[in-house]
């Protein structure tokens, strides 16, 4: 079950591949995630030493969070992958120019987890080109519709 989804991701690229990532939380972003509190549209994954963060996914915290912690919502989050996956992301993203970027966030066996996307940045005229696509099947079905 889909708790966020970042549709500016296939968008802006094309996505090759996709992994399924755990994710290191507070208690009280896991609270607000489950709350359908969670933003991905502007975060991105970056590999520091060998290990993978998202930066930039908002969680903004319940107005019932804890008094004694300070919530930041925007805070830096290690995302949870076996190495030999994280040793093949990293020689991908250094050598073939791929980017990681976050495309779903989902519960999986009662667990959050974060569906990352390797990816290839799209150009301008390729996304002029998929919303042409996306139109013309838009209006196909509704040609469709109309007739039946």
């Amino acid at each position: 079950m889909s708790i966020a989804q970042n549709k500016k991701a296939f968008h802006d690229f094309f996505i090759e591949e996709k992994l399924e990532a755990g994710i290191v939380l507070q208690g009280w972003e896991a609270k607000a995630i489950r709350a359908g509190r969670v933003q991905l549209k502007e975060a991105y994954v970056i590999i520091r030493s060998g290990e993978l963060f998202i930066i930039g996914c908002h969680i903004s915290p319940l107005p019932t969070a804890s008094t004694h912690i300070n919530p930041d919502p925007v805070r830096t989050r290690k995302l949870l992958l076996h190495s030999e996956e994280i040793d093949k992301l990293i020689g991908k993203v250094e050598r073939a120019g791929y980017t990681l970027v976050p495309l779903d966030m989902h519960y999986s066996r009662g667990h959050i987890k974060l569906e990352i996307g390797l990816a290839k940045g799209k150009k301008q005229h390729d996304k002029r080109e998929t919303e042409k696509e996306r139109d013309w099947q838009r209006e196909k079905q509704r040609l469709m519709r109309n007739k039946v």
